[in-house]
């Protein structure tokens, strides 16, 4: 029996067209996405419904925004003098024990080639990433606290005020080692594209 509702967007049968496309196995993904090969699996089986968060980091796979998944074609674009973005319409993740609190302040079209995010740590808050696409590079700046830097085997701990830049093409890490919360400011930047 079909679980496919009219009208509504097969995102499954899209993600694993657009994985196939770029000839990319499950594995492949999910380390480039960071979502999880069994949840791969069953968002193209229509198992499971995408959260934003996720569908923004298989797009960011793909090197596409979502309008061109959802749509399947690159969206025109608009012409826009200002565009903001109320608070309430930031779109915001957790780390997976919800120690720190990513808002993401780049726009999705940007997402192929570079991101931003507003990092807010609880005390001793962490977090942990996988791999990004070959080539990417993090800077960090700390607004507030201190922040801890572990990549490609070294560490360095950054005060309020200072800045980061290491390689995020290998596991990494942030760690909130301050006595209270911390805030700063995430660049992920892909130089050599997808």
């Amino acid at each position: 029996m079909s679980t496919k509702r009219k009208g509504v967007p097969q995102i499954g049968d899209k993600v694993r067209d657009a994985r196939k496309e770029k000839k990319l196995t499950l594995d492949q993904l999910a380390k480039l996405s960071g979502v999880s090969k069994s949840m791969l699996s069953q968002i193209e089986r229509g198992q499971a419904n995408p959260t934003f968060a996720t569908l923004w980091s298989l797009t960011q796979s793909f090197g596409m925004d979502i309008y061109e998944l959802l749509e399947g074609a690159p969206r025109e674009p608009e012409v826009v003098k200002i565009e903001a973005v109320p608070a309430n319409l930031t779109p915001t993740m957790s780390s997976p024990d919800g120690s720190c609190v990513m808002r993401i302040l780049s726009p999705v079209e940007n997402a192929a080639l570079c991101e931003w995010y507003e990092l807010s740590f609880e005390a001793a808050g962490a977090l942990r990433s996988a791999p990004h696409a070959e080539g990417t590079r993090e800077h960090l700046t700390v607004l507030s606290g201190r922040i801890e830097v572990e990549s490609a085997g070294d560490s360095e701990t950054v005060e309020a005020g200072g800045t980061a830049r290491y390689p995020a093409d290998c596991d990494h890490a942030l760690i909130n080692v301050g006595e209270g919360n911390a805030v700063a400011l995430l660049v992920v930047e892909r130089l050599q594209g997808l």
